[in-house]
C-alpha cells in the first residue's frame, strides 16, 4: 500500500470528527508529564471533549477547505486539537483553567461556531461560563425580586406592621368618610 493510502483514512477521521464541531481548539502540549496529560484527558472526556494528537500534515489535510482552514497557520510543532459538538466553550474554557496548574500547556487558536481566534481571543471565550451556570445565573436573576418582596412582605407581618397596617386603614377610611359629611352640611 501507499503512503496516501495509509494517510486517507486518518484524514477522514479528522475530517468527519471536526465537521459536525461547535469549536476546534489547538494546543501546544509540549512539557506536559504523563500525569498532568492523563488527567487533562479525563478532564476532557468529562466535559464531552475529544482530545486528539494527529500529525500537522494530516490536520492540515483534513482543515483544507473547510471552516477550519484558519487553523493551518498556527500547525507548527507539536499540537493536539480539543474539539467540542454541544459546548463550544467547553474546551477553551477546560484547558485554559488546567494549564492554571500545568503552565507548558498552551492554547495557540481555536475556531469557535465558524469563527477563527488566535490565543488572546481564546483566552476571551476560556472566560465565558458554560451554558449551565449562565442558565442558572438568568434564573437566580429572575427569581431575586419575588424572594425579595416575599422577604419584605414577610418581616412586615412578623414586626406587626400588617396589624398597625389594616387598624390605621379603618381610621382612614373612617376620616374619610366625615369629610364628605362635613361638606353635604353647610350646603343645608
Amino acid at each position: 500500500m501507499a503512503k496516501v493510502e495509509l494517510k486517507q483514512p486518518i484524514i477522514q477521521e479528522i475530517s468527519d470528527t471536526v465537521k459536525d464541531a461547535a469549536s476546534v481548539v489547538m494546543v501546544d502540549y509540549r512539557g506536559l508529564t504523563v500525569t498532568q496529560d492523563t488527567q487533562l484527558r479525563r478532564e476532557l472526556r468529562e466535559a464531552g471533549v475529544i482530545y486528539k494528537v494527529y500529525k500537522n500534515t494530516m490536520m492540515n489535510f483534513a482543515f483544507k477547505d473547510t471552516e477550519f482552514e484558519p487553523l493551518c497557520d498556527s500547525l507548527e510543532g507539536p499540537n493536539a486539537i480539543a474539539i467540542s459538538k454541544d459546548d463550544a466553550t467547553a474546551p477553551a474554557r477546560i484547558i485554559s483553567n488546567f494549564a492554571k496548574t500545568a503552565p507548558v500547556l498552551e492554547i495557540k487558536a481555536g475556531v469557535v461556531e465558524g469563527g477563527y481566534y488566535d490565543a488572546e481571543g481564546m483566552k476571551a471565550i476560556a472566560a465565558v461560563p458554560s451554558r449551565e451556570v449562565l442558565l442558572s445565573r438568568l434564573l437566580g436573576s429572575m427569581q431575586s425580586p419575588v424572594a425579595n418582596f416575599a422577604r419584605v412582605i414577610n418581616q412586615i407581618a412578623e414586626a406587626g406592621g400588617g396589624e398597625a397596617a389594616m387598624a390605621a386603614k379603618p381610621a382612614e377610611e373612617a376620616a374619610a368618610e366625615e369629610a364628605p359629611a362635613e361638606e353635604a352640611a353647610p350646603a343645608e
